[in-house]
Order: C-alpha cells, then structure tokens, then sequence
C-alpha cells in the first residue's frame, strides 16, 4: 500500500491532534494573540495563544454534551483544546507553529495505533491536507479528569480535486503535562482512532526500532492472561487512572467492570447482561449505523461465530457527571484459524440513574 493511498484512507484521523485539533469553520475566528513567523515571502502566521480566553473560544465552539471542570489544571486543558481548534481555523502552517507551544520534542501521537512522533505527525498532517479540506462539525463531548482528555467531535472532508466530500466523527484520548510558568500545559501523548486497516501503511512513518517496540507491545496484549480473580478493579486494570470520586462515578465504573466481566464469559452471558447495563430504548451508534439494543444483539451474536473478542484492559476510564469515555485492548481470534491479534476500541457512553445502578441510554463506539 503506497503512502498516498494510506493518507486517503487515514485522512479522517490523522486530521486530529488534541489541542492541535480542530477542522472547524473558517469564520468567527477570534484575534487573541498573534504569534508571527516571516517565511521568505514575508507571510505572517497569526496564532492564538492566550489562558484568558476561555469563554471567549467556548462561545465560538460549544460543547454540546458539558460536563464539570474544577480544577486548574483541567481549566487549563479545556483552554489548550479551544485554542486548538481556533488555530486549526487558520490554516496549517498557524497549526503547525501551535504544535511548537502545545508539544514538546518528546511528545508522541498515536494515529490509528501507530506512534508517530511530533516531526512525523505533523508531515502526515501536511500531506493530508495538500489532498483535502477538513471542517469540524459539533464538538459532543470534552470530557477532562485529572491530566487527561477525551474528546468526541464531528468532521467533514471534501477532496480537493473532486469535491466529493464525507462526513465521519473522531475520538482522541490526550495526556497532558503542566511544565511550569514557563512552557504552561502541554500534550505528553495523544490517541487518536483505533488500530485499523490502514495499520501496516501508516507504520512507513516510523523508524525500524519504533515499528519493533510497537510490534512487541501488541505481542504483550496477545499474550495477556487475565487475572482470575473476583475483584474486577483488579482484573480489568486501568493504564491510566483517573479520579472515580462521586457516587454516580463509582456506579458507572462498576457498570462498566461488570460489561466486561459479561463479555468475558461468553455469548449468553452476555447477551443476558445487556438487558442490564443498556437502556431499552439504547441509540448504539457505529461507524456505520445506529442501532437499537436488539439490532446491537444481533450484530454481536453474528460476529460470534466467526471470532472470538476477550477485553483485557483500560487503556483509560474518563468519568465525569453521567458520562464515560473509555479506551480499551482487546484481543480477536479467528475462529476458523485460530489466528490471535490485538486491538483496541473507543467508546463514549451516556448513562442514566436506574435504582441503585446505571444504564446506558446511548453509546459511541470505534
């Protein structure tokens, strides 16, 4: 597969970046501080680089699905993903100057399962864009804990040369860091989509060693025994944590630990299970479809017969107000050769009090 084709296939997600996100609308743009670089046609890069201008940014790209953010460090990071968007809006090069501020030498995004770093990334992001134009669409979700991000946006991509365009949506799951006064809050490493079929193309952007260290990393996935254990934290750890500290949090995370534990053990256990954790009225939306929670039963009961998927571990568990966002390994052996590989999946979930516990009413899933 040469690199031209991988960028069409990959364009979706390779136009994303935390902070450095945002395809959005190329009117309402708002002036805040202008940082210039003069190229040798005397061109002025503007970028916008301010902590004051929060409300300023929230007004031009709402959140339509809000939940809390307390803390200093979380205000900082939802000031870091709207200036983001704001400097996606100026074009790439104002893009790529903001990737100096909000990324250091040492960060790293990962598109589509591949790790790119800072240098890489931004090529992949040039190429893409001589190709295509990217607009954002609604921004669902922000949802921010601790020093992490998760975030669920709407995007449309029109092909420069023919003017067919396509609607999709991206999810990201970022770390931040807050290096002090002087650099501020900036990204550690970022995810953005999950390992698909564009996976083997994209690695033509890594070294020799990083494709080894990925390749080894996925082995170790594949090669996971799962804890047996009745504790489910422990079964099902979280990589990453976040604060779980209110009891609407602590019932979604065991509603979440419990979804997993179903799954694990089997077709009819789990497809009892889902009367459970999911709402009768469930919107469970793909790539491809929303379906009801009858149609989703028979999407999974389908899927049954030809592999088998075992969910392993947390990447992240995001966990704010009656919202989860989650990124998770999984393994899938093919029931006919035996075959195991590794994945992972994304998902955004919106649930409801239902006595004691939660349900899920609706769910977005990659």
């Amino acid at each position: 597969m040469n690199i031209k084709k991988v960028l069409r296939m990959s364009v979706t997600t390779l136009a994303i970046g935390a902070a450095a996100v945002g395809c959005g609308s190329k009117t309402n743009t708002i002036v805040t501080k202008e940082a210039t670089n003069i190229s040798s046609d005397e061109s002025v890069i503007s970028i916008s680089d301010r902590y004051d201008n929060t409300k300023e940014l929230s007004a031009v790209f709402p959140i339509v699905n809000p939940t809390p953010i307390e803390t200093d460090m979380e205000k900082n990071i939802q000031n870091r993903l709207l200036n983001g968007f704001e400097n996606w809006n100026r074009g790439y090069d104002a893009w790529e100057k903001w990737g100096d501020i909000l990324y250091t030498d040492d960060s790293f995004y990962n598109v589509h399962g591949v790790r790119l770093t800072l240098k890489e990334y931004q090529s992949s992001m040039n190429a893409t864009l001589k190709s295509s134009d990217i607009q954002m669409g609604n921004f669902n979700n922000m949802i921010i804990c601790g020093d992490w991000a998760a975030i669920r946006y709407d995007i449309s991509t029109t092909d420069r040369q023919t003017r067919k365009s396509s609607d999709g949506s991206v999810m990201e799951f970022v770390q931040f860091k807050d290096y002090g006064e002087e650099l501020g809050t900036r990204v550690v490493e970022g995810w953005a989509g999950t390992k698909g079929a564009d996976f083997d193309g994209l690695t033509g952007f890594q070294t020799d060693d990083a494709k080894a260290a990925q390749q080894e990393a996925l082995n170790a996935i594949v090669n996971t025994v799962i804890p047996d254990t009745l504790n489910l934290k422990d079964k099902y750890p979280v990589t990453n944590p976040t604060p779980i500290e209110t009891d609407m949090a602590k019932k979604i995370q065991n509603a979440i630990l419990n979804d997993f534990e179903n799954w694990n053990q089997g077709l009819d256990a789990w497809t009892a299970w889902a009367d459970t954790y999911y709402d009768s009225n469930l919107q469970y939306h793909t790539n491809d479809a929303t379906m009801t929670l009858s149609d989703y039963k028979t999407l999974e009961k389908n899927n049954a017969e030809s592999t088998n998927v075992k969910r392993i571990r947390f990447d992240n568990m995001l966990i704010s107000g009656d919202w989860a966002a989650i990124h998770y390994r999984i393994t899938k052996q093919d029931s006919t050769t035996g075959e195991k590989t590794a994945g992972d999946v994304m998902q955004f979930l919106h649930f409801k009090e239902d006595g004691d516990s939660v349900k899920v009413t609706e769910c977005w899933t990659k």
